[in-house]
């Protein structure tokens, strides 16, 4: 496929949605997650970048897909289940929306790494519960 100059940004973006959907149609509700904590850290990474480069509109847009995500990973969180450790994964992603919105707000990167780093030993553990070696 040749892609014209100046569109190559258009084509990446159509391939990586492409990408994404084909990762969630098969998925099981453990990948699911899995995929929504890729997602949101590179939203995450993001928005890191578009701050430190004043970019505002993409800094908003990242900030809004990081806390659709987050909002998503809470709202999936069954705390009749999951007891103690429901409610301490809901603390931590209240404390990432706030990092992030901090982060956004005082154009402040660092606010932003914080919540990332909080969330990527979460994505850390949530795919070792996914291994093979984990389950057996």
């Amino acid at each position: 496929m040749f892609v014209q100059r100046g569109q190559f940004r258009v084509a990446h973006a159509h391939y990586q949605n492409v990408d994404l959907e084909s990762r969630i149609e098969g998925a099981s509700p453990h990948q699911l997650v899995a995929v929504m904590f890729e997602e949101l850290l590179k939203a995450l990474d993001a928005m890191v970048v578009a701050i430190e480069r004043r970019e505002h509109s993409q800094r908003i847009k990242r900030q809004s897909r990081a806390m659709t995500i987050l909002h998503g990973l809470e709202s999936s969180l069954d705390f009749a289940k999951g007891g103690e450790i429901a409610e301490g994964l809901a603390a931590i992603y209240r404390e990432a929306r706030r990092l992030t919105m901090l982060g956004s707000r005082e154009s402040d990167a660092e606010q932003v790494r914080r919540a990332r780093e909080m969330l990527a030993e979460i994505a850390g553990a949530w795919s070792q519960i996914g291994t093979p070696a984990a389950r057996g």
